[in-house]
């Protein structure tokens, strides 16, 4: 039997974040005891004017960002048993975390396996952003870089699904990507296959229904993980 050539793996960008922090005080002074001192009781006010004027209000600090999100969950976990062998028949079901810089702002995991001739690929990422805008953001950037899909509706706040085919030496290989935003984070799934004895390609809607499918078990896992 001919040796069988696998697709290359996919390689996983890092999204830089900056964690920021944020302070508040508030000083305050009660009025003087005596009115023996007037010059001293009006220094104590001045003081106090002064110290209220520098704290800042409650509804400012109120309208403080709240991270949603401040980890991203373990990947490898986010999938069901059932939905992994379905997708990638053979692999195993634990799947493999792949190593990142920094895990709480980044996690992925990948199955992968060839049954027969059949190869299918699926990676599931969860990127943490610091902020709900910045996320948004992100990932209307995405979006841009991968036109040609549509949206997916009541996939978190935002959701997109795209499917391309590409050959390399006759070998088609169809590949799907599906990005949510939910909150400060992302979820992105990608899922691909190829068949190395007839060298074509899985139908364009099996493999969009298998990472849509991958995407909202990883979507529900991420609510899950507060």
């Amino acid at each position: 039997m001919r040796s069988l050539p696998l697709p290359l793996a996919l390689t996983a960008r890092l999204t830089p974040v900056a964690v920021l922090a944020c302070a508040g005080w508030a000083m305050s002074s009660g009025p003087a005891k005596t009115s023996a001192d007037t010059s001293g009781a009006n220094s104590s006010q001045q003081t106090a004017g002064q110290s209220a004027s520098d704290a800042p209000s409650s509804s400012a600090t109120s309208s403080t960002a709240v991270k949603t999100y401040a980890g991203a969950p373990a990947p490898c976990g986010s999938i069901p048993v059932a939905t992994i062998k379905s997708l990638v028949p053979g692999a195993k079901t634990a799947g493999k975390e792949i190593p990142s810089t920094d895990t709480k702002l980044r996690r992925t995991c990948s199955w992968n396996a060839l049954k027969g001739f059949d190869y299918r690929w699926l990676d599931v990422s969860f990127e943490i952003m610091d902020t709900d805008a910045a996320a948004a953001k992100e990932y209307k950037e995405r979006v841009a870089e991968k036109s040609g899909g549509g949206a997916v509706p009541g996939l978190g706040d935002g959701g997109y699904s795209v499917v391309n085919l590409t050959t390399e030496d006759k070998q088609q290989t169809r590949e799907g990507v599906v990005m949510a935003q939910v909150s400060n984070a992302l979820v992105v799934v990608t899922y691909n296959g190829s068949d190395f004895e007839n060298k074509k390609a899985p139908d364009t809607d099996e493999i969009n229904k298998g990472a849509i499918k991958a995407a909202k078990a990883a979507v529900t896992a991420l609510k899950g993980s507060r």
